[in-house]
């Protein structure tokens, strides 16, 4: 009523016990306390692309909710799962101008449109003003 937008947020990690229902469990726990949206957080870079993939499809196959996914390019997975993430359906994604991006920061914003150029996913951003973007950030 205030113009809140409330997220979930699921904190992805790997172990034995952080099985695909474990993911589907707390998806639809978050859903119950009425959250608005689910963001997977990928803060350590260890999601894989498979693993993108399958848990995004499932939780779109099973929930009507918008789903963004945040990573950290860590460990060099992060452009791919956000690719794999995009091609299973998720609705949003994080990546980061060039000039700041990667190792703990986010995937390239560049390298993702130019990734997605002429495909159904498609942004319509400009790789040339981001570029201008990408260069103006090298000075800092």
């Amino acid at each position: 009523s205030h113009g809140a937008h409330a997220q979930g947020t699921l904190s992805y990690t790997t172990s034995p016990a952080h099985t695909l229902q474990t993911w589907l469990d707390l998806t639809e726990q978050l859903l119950e306390t009425g959250v608005d949206s689910i963001a997977i957080k990928d803060m350590s870079g260890i999601l894989t692309p498979m693993a993108a993939y399958e848990l995004v499809s499932e939780i779109k196959k099973r929930f009507e909710v918008r789903l963004h996914l945040h990573c950290h390019a860590t460990t060099g997975m992060a452009e791919m799962a956000l690719l794999k993430a995009i091609e299973a359906g998720v609705d949003g994604v994080d990546t980061a101008i060039s000039s700041m991006s990667a190792t703990y920061g986010h995937p390239a914003t560049e390298a993702l449109v130019a990734t997605l150029a002429g495909t159904e996913h498609d942004t319509g951003l400009d790789i040339l003003k981001l570029e201008n973007i990408a260069a103006y950030f090298r000075e800092v």
